[in-house]
């Protein structure tokens, strides 16, 4: 009788319903959403303040989780080569997939010609002045008042400061560094579990989201300018597969199809919020339990790749150049290409991964080739709409090379990432 009972409760607990999990909740979300807009129209305004209470609560995070995960990723490592070996092998893996985005934004608009069906006039809009140059952008790197950049929120600052305090708490004396370096560790796991909290809302934060967007662009919007989205998303569905997916299996000898499933959640957001570092910590978060990635690895690799590695807006920018050239009947030599794909890549590191920093990057590209400026206004109306794709390249990039840089140390858990 009583294994009988014990039988029937083995089989009652294996047939009890799992829960569901985070990443399909945000894609229930999305999907109603984009349904709702749909219906609503313009109406969904009155739903936009949830999501922005979801993109506020998720940046009120940034700054104290990457500023102390990022003391913490580098306080852990102690040795001082390491930390030397993974940064350089973040960096130039980053710069070199930028590249190749780039340059297959390039093709594809070489190849479709977007833009050759418009001829339009340089005095039609109202010129838009670069902010920035890339010596700007690269100066700035380096804050003069990091509590102003805490302040702020200057995300590359932030991050080059706590490098320095990352690495001077290394050099010092043990018994004066342990306890400034436990009360990052303290505060780093508080904020991983409000991470943890915020999360929950997440799929109510990226349904209203989605209805927003779906009821502000409507097919009427974006028809004139279909060719460009769908050229961007082309080339962003290339480069996740391929360059994402592909150099997992090639180099790090990993099944690709488990990377993609435990990055979806991450994928999601960044397509939703369209911000790189808004994503982060749900990127930390897939890192650590999805991959197997330590978080002395994930939480320096991934607020340095969340402000340095922009491989969708790359290849957005490829493709958007091209359009604007042809738009206004230019063209470009070889030499321009090569000044292209050298200044989008340098421009890369010093543009904030935030909503709308693709523009920014943009006018600096078409500056550094001669290209009218105004043709930033033409390609503004849809750059929401292009933000979501190249967000979740960014974000897929950050995760690959966190996947690549946690084998090459061996400190990714094999078993972890397959489950």
């Amino acid at each position: 009788m009583k294994e009988n009972l014990a039988a029937n409760v083995t089989i009652n607990t294996g047939n009890a319903r799992k829960p569901m999990t985070l990443w399909l909740k945000i894609l229930i979300g999305m999907v109603l959403g984009v349904i709702t807009g749909i219906i609503l129209g313009d109406s969904t305004e009155m739903i936009r303040p949830i999501g922005t209470l979801f993109i506020n609560i998720i940046r009120m995070l940034i700054v104290p989780l990457v500023f102390c995960s990022l003391i913490v990723g580098i306080t852990s490592m102690k040795d001082a080569s390491k930390m030397s070996r993974v940064g350089i092998k973040s960096i130039v893996i980053y710069l070199l997939t930028t590249a190749v985005a780039i340059s297959i934004g390039l093709a594809l608009a070489t190849i479709f010609q977007p833009g050759g069906s418009l001829n339009l006039s340089v005095s039609l809009i109202n010129e838009v002045k670069p902010t920035t140059s890339i010596v700007d952008a690269l100066l700035g790197m380096f804050p003069t008042n990091p509590i102003a950049a805490l302040a702020t929120g200057n995300i590359l600052q932030i991050i080059v400061f706590a490098i320095f305090l990352g690495i001077s708490l290394i050099h010092i004396d043990e018994s004066k560094a342990r306890p400034v370096i436990a009360a990052f560790e303290g505060f780093a796991e508080a904020m991983y579990k409000m991470t943890e909290f915020v999360m929950k809302f997440a799929p109510y934060g990226v349904y209203a989201l989605m209805a927003w967007v779906a009821g502000q662009y409507g097919l009427d919007v974006l028809m004139p300018l279909i060719n460009v989205i769908v050229l961007v998303y082309i080339g962003c569905i290339i480069h996740i597969l391929f360059i994402g997916g592909g150099l997992v299996g090639l180099i790090g000898k990993l099944n690709p199809k488990c990377f993609y499933k435990g990055i979806f959640a991450a994928q999601i957001m960044a397509f939703t919020t369209t911000s790189t570092s808004g994503t982060l910590p749900v990127s930390m978060k897939c890192a650590s339990e999805n991959l197997g990635v330590s978080k002395s690895i994930s939480s320096f690799v991934l607020p340095m790749g969340a402000t340095i590695n922009m491989d969708g807006t790359a290849l957005y920018q490829g493709v958007l150049v091209l359009f604007i050239a042809q738009a206004y009947g230019i063209d470009l030599s070889l030499l321009d290409y090569s000044t292209i794909i050298l200044t989008a890549t340098l421009a890369s590191i010093g543009t904030a991964g935030i909503p709308g920093a693709g523009l920014i990057m943009l006018s600096l590209v078409l500056a550094s080739v001669g290209l009218p400026l105004e043709g930033i206004a033409i390609v503004a109306g849809i750059d929401r709409i292009l933000d979501m794709a190249r967000t979740t390249v960014n974000v897929t990039g950050d995760l690959m090379v966190s996947v690549l840089i946690g084998k090459s140390e061996r400190e990714l858990d094999i078993n972890i990432y397959n489950q």
